[in-house]
């Protein structure tokens, strides 16, 4: 194995056998799959640069962001409550990585559904992460459909791309990513941050599962007592 931050002199010939990508702090994905679509990203403004400045107070947010490009994820993102959750810490008051309890990462390649190539990808990042001591969850969206049913309970669609994904969050203020470009960081937000800091918690129509969408809004209350969910919206 490599030190951490640097990939074993593989050539391109070899660079995307399997034997090659155990060799290499870069995980190995098909071209077409690293070449994803480019995503909605949200446009420069207060806001925005409010948001960034937030989520990057939390060290762990920070340090997995300084190892983007040595994750290679295709069309990776970090996403969901390690962002949001760090935003509604800092308006309590509390440590920005007080009470989150795992960090999420999304990626999509649909060349290999198996669970067992999205385990050998868990494992690569638990490698390159280890020594952060936080629980990390990597999921390729590209399978969720195979899933998603036998653990909740209702259909899911096949995605299209991770930011698919991270469209369906059960919450709309909860609908967001980040990922590093080189020195840019893109922001996907499809409902914008300005939902984050209200704090008010809705059904998404696109996963209108009220059992669910109560029992994470309880989750969530619990801990930030401030928000304000919006129970009456989410029908039976």
């Amino acid at each position: 194995m490599t030190a951490l931050g640097r990939e074993a002199p593989v050539s391109e010939k070899d660079a995307c056998r399997p034997e090659a990508a155990l060799a290499s702090d870069r995980l190995c994905f098909p071209k077409a799959v690293v070449d994803a679509c480019p995503a909605k990203i949200v446009e420069s403004s207060p806001m925005r640069d409010r948001f960034l400045q937030d989520v990057l107070a939390n060290r762990n947010n920070r340090a997995i962001l300084d190892r983007w490009e040595v994750l290679g994820l295709p069309d990776g993102w970090l996403v969901a409550g390690c962002l949001f959750q760090t935003v509604w810490n800092l308006k309590s008051g509390q440590l920005p990585e007080a009470q989150i309890k795992d960090y999420d990462l999304f990626y999509f390649d649909d060349s290999d559904l198996s669970s067992e190539a999205e385990q050998h990808v868990q494992a690569r990042v638990d490698d390159l992460l280890a020594d952060l001591g936080i629980a990390i969850e990597t999921k390729n969206q590209a399978r969720v459909h195979l899933w998603y049913e036998d653990v909740f309970g209702h259909r899911y669609p096949q995605l299209h791309s991770a930011r698919d994904g991270i469209d369906r969050f059960l919450i709309p203020a909860t609908c967001v990513g980040i990922r590093r470009d080189g020195p840019r960081y893109d922001i996907y937000a499809p409902h914008g941050v300005d939902m984050i800091y209200s704090g008010v918690l809705s059904p998404n129509p696109l996963t209108d599962h009220a059992e669910l969408f109560r029992e994470k809004a309880r989750s969530y209350l619990a801990r930030w007592p401030w928000l304000r969910a919006d129970y009456a919206a989410a029908a039976d």
